[in-house]
């Protein structure tokens, strides 16, 4: 049973993977600004200041200011497509089960996709992104982090280091 289940995490984790890349990387993403140089697609599509674009959402949500489909499925949409990997990582990764390591490594994948994303103008550099991907990823972890949830998957926790 213990080789079903790590196979069908197995699967399930490329299958994942794979969502991840579309979503992030080969849908569509609106106007490509094809006649600007690098820099100034960063500048004209960035954003660096915390909670900027959150907020706006927020605000738009209690206001009714926006069609509530743009604002949630930006604030839950980001929120949860990192959430399996707070999952994935740990279980595939016996290392990453300590909470700082999981997080140095989430913030390093997230800004190599928030970079890609924009060296690739397949998105923008939105630091909100970064806030809400990173939730996600440690609300996975959380769930991780459950006795329960990993004796569900027959998780070897003897393996884990000492926390």
């Amino acid at each position: 049973m213990q080789k079903l289940i790590k196979i069908v995490l197995g699967v399930s984790f490329i299958f994942y993977l794979f969502i991840l890349v579309v979503l992030l990387f080969l849908g569509y993403r609106g106007y490509v600004w094809a006649d600007q140089t690098l820099i100034e697609y960063m500048k004209s599509s960035s954003n660096f200041v915390p909670f900027k674009t959150i907020g706006l959402y927020i605000n738009a949500i209690s206001s009714g200011s926006m069609n509530m489909d743009i604002p949630l499925k930006n604030l839950v949409g980001n929120l949860i497509m990192f959430l399996p990997m707070g999952i994935y990582l740990p279980y595939f990764m016996k290392k990453l089960n300590k909470v700082m390591i999981f997080s140095m490594s989430m913030t390093f994948l997230l800004f190599v996709i928030e970079g890609i994303q924009v060296i690739t103008r397949r998105g923008s550099f939105d630091i909100d992104d970064f806030i809400l991907n990173m939730l996600g990823a440690w609300i996975g972890f959380g769930i991780w982090r459950v006795k329960g949830v990993q004796r569900l998957v027959k998780y070897d926790t003897s393996r884990q280091d000492s926390h």
